[in-house]
């Protein structure tokens, strides 16, 4: 009984209530602190971090999808169209809403043809992308791709198929070294452009006008806000920022003359450029062979691309811009203009000729054109017959720091600022450029070979273009330009290209005048190099026939040059212009391995020349055809004898 009264507690009423109301106290203090932390949160969410989670919500409903503007067209001067876009479809991948972009290349390419160099391309533009951007895998989707992808879509999240337009040249290979083309944005080309947005384009210009006026012809990129459902289906387009489209641009290169320029070369190969004198337009610019651009457009394959690059022709290189060739006697006209510019000639002086010229105290001559010599003439006789020994000893007087100091003012050994990328200068046959290619010193032999344009001599045929416009435009030298007008959008209106300051590159009129005289004579003359052009021509030419010796004679013994081999055949050339009275077009012929000046380049010359003067026939009604393009190395005719250089 004792011990279970001892064993009984004794409950304490007022230590219960205080733990209890401790407890309690404990417990609602904590569900306030719940309460406050779910307030806080909410609070967080909806107000402090409103913005950021609107922004995920609308990212997850709305998507951002550029709009790609259309690239500006190329029209020639009479509009013709030589640059369009057609409709196709692109394939585009959104990184940000692809879990596996691996995997989800993987399936698409057991879906539709993907290529190593697509999927390489891909890889490339993804890394120089934001995630949220599209980035394009395959261009120029076909119908049967299209409807695969159709199939497949519930299944490719971030996958899209769209609409866009792709480039065509529809007169295919005869402007590719003009217009040149457009390929596929790379890593290069979007570091290049500053600005991540670029991604969105799927093409920029590679080469040529593409290249030069790309800022002009691509416009500004433009962006659609498309909510979509939760299987990423657009539903309905809710906010929008067009596009600028850019701008037509009209060259003042004519169709129908460039083709005729490429037929007139036949199986030859070379480059010829015409001009309008009084303005400095670029009328035709070929060179041969040709390449048909489209290839590069959507890439061009392994093969198509060996096959042009292990060409011997070379059909990538442009002759006009990036080649030269030494002019041969048709620097002749501007060294005589030297000469009277200088003071050390006057029109009427005259030189013998008696077949070879001596330096003092050298036994081997430099000859003339023809063995006995031509007897006494003065400039215009001495540029008609094209007498070397004219100019052996003008180039000697001369000296040859003088000789170059003119040779600049007339353009060569510069550029002549035509707008394409990558023009050569050529070189002036001073003693520096000797010594820095081949670490010899300048003789004066190499002052005598300058005069007759041979040695170290290399100009362009665009070079010899301005310096001939010159001349036909009374020694007022314009730049040579192939943009004529712009426009922004089909209906809006051309905008001329302002004209650079032209510039004079003669003192003396009447020197300009006697140089002419000589060019005419060498058309109209009874003993003219080139009088073989003027029969049956209905206006008047002036012009300079010139051949560029490959390989020089042994000793005293001249070779015949049709029994060279091809690349041992002289460069023939010829410069000119007409109407002789009012010149409207001078133009720059050179022939690769044509033998000699008279007999190959001047026909070609003259053709372009009828093209552009004579009455045209109607416009024909059916699309213009392309020229065929010649990739294999052609041999040419055989030139009649001529002993012309």
């Amino acid at each position: 009984m004792i011990r279970s009264l001892r064993r009984q507690r004794i409950k304490n009423n007022i230590a219960e209530s205080e733990q209890f109301r401790r407890r309690s106290f404990i417990g609602f203090l904590c569900i306030a602190m719940a309460m406050g932390g779910l307030a806080f949160g909410y609070f967080r969410l909806q107000v402090l971090q409103h913005q950021e989670y609107q922004l995920r919500s609308d990212a997850n409903r709305i998507k951002p999808r550029p709009i790609v503007p259309a690239r500006g067209l190329i029209y020639d001067r009479n509009g013709k169209l030589l640059a369009d876009n057609i409709p196709a479809y692109r394939l585009e991948l959104v990184p940000e809403q692809i879990e596996d972009i691996d995997k989800t290349v993987l399936d698409l390419k057991k879906i539709i043809s993907l290529g190593n160099e697509d999927i390489e391309a891909f890889q490339q533009a993804r890394k120089a992308t934001r995630r949220f951007r599209p980035v394009v895998l395959k261009l120029r989707l076909n119908e049967e791709e299209r409807a695969k992808l159709a199939i497949n879509r519930y299944r490719l999240p971030g996958v899209e198929v769209v609409p866009y337009l792709t480039r065509r040249y529809p007169y295919e290979n005869m402007f590719a070294h003009v217009i040149g083309y457009v390929g596929r944005v790379d890593a290069k080309d979007l570091e290049k452009m500053g600005d991540s947005k670029f991604a969105a384009l799927s093409h920029t210009g590679k080469s040529g006008l593409e290249k030069y006026y790309e800022e002009v012809l691509r416009g500004e990129i433009g962006y659609e806000s498309v909510e979509t459902n939760a299987q990423g289906r657009p539903l309905k387009t809710i906010g929008m920022q067009q596009a600028s489209p850019g701008y037509d641009i009209q060259l003042s290169i004519d169709a129908d003359l460039q083709r005729t320029t490429i037929e007139a070369f036949g199986e030859l190969q070379g480059a010829a450029v015409a001009v309008d004198p009084r303005t400095g337009e670029i009328l035709a610019m070929v060179s041969l062979p040709l390449f048909d651009p489209n290839l590069f457009i959507n890439g061009i394959s392994h093969t198509d691309y060996r096959a042009l690059t292990e060409n011997l022709s070379r059909p990538l290189f442009d002759r006009n811009l990036h080649g030269g060739t030494p002019p041969g006697s048709t620097i002749k006209p501007f060294v005589g203009l030297a000469g009277l510019e200088s003071g050390l000639r006057k029109p009427e002086d005259k030189i013998l000729s008696t077949g070879e010229f001596f330096l003092p105290g050298v036994s081997r001559g430099f000859r003339d054109s023809h063995h006995g010599g031509h007897g006494w003439v003065n400039l215009q006789e001495s540029i008609a017959q094209s007498v070397n020994t004219y100019y052996y000893k003008l180039a000697v007087d001369l000296g040859i720091q003088r000789f170059d100091a003119y040779m600049k003012k007339y353009g060569f050994g510069q550029k002549t600022g035509i707008d394409l990328y990558g023009e050569n200068t050529g070189v002036m046959p001073s003693p520096e450029s000797k010594q820095k290619r081949f670490k010899q010193a300048w003789y004066p032999g190499d002052t005598v070979n300058a005069g007759i344009g041979q040695g170290m001599w290399i100009v362009t045929p665009l070079q010899l273009a301005q310096a001939t416009a010159a001349l036909a435009n009374n020694g007022e030298r314009n730049h040579l330009h192939l943009l004529k007008a712009k426009r922004q959008g089909f209906q809006g209106q051309w905008q001329p290209e302002p004209l650079r300051a032209s510039e004079q590159i003669a003192n003396d009129q009447a020197h300009i005048n006697a140089v002419k005289e000589g060019m005419w004579g060498t058309v109209n003359g009874s003993r003219g190099t080139a009088r073989a052009i003027a029969v049956g021509a209905q206006y008047t030419i002036a012009g300079k026939t010139g051949t560029a010796q490959k390989v020089s004679r042994k000793g005293n013994i001249s070779l015949n040059p049709n029994q060279l081999a091809l690349n041992q055949r002289h460069q023939a050339l010829f410069i000119g212009y007409a109407p002789a009275e009012n010149p409207k077009i001078a133009v720059a012929v050179v022939v690769e391995h044509g033998g000699f000046g008279a007999t190959t380049a001047a026909p070609i010359a003259r053709k372009m020349m009828d093209a552009w003067l004579l009455p045209k026939l109607p416009p024909a009604q059916a699309p213009a055809e392309p020229v065929k393009a010649t990739n294999a190395a052609p041999v040419p005719a055989t030139p009649a004898p001529d002993t012309t250089p």
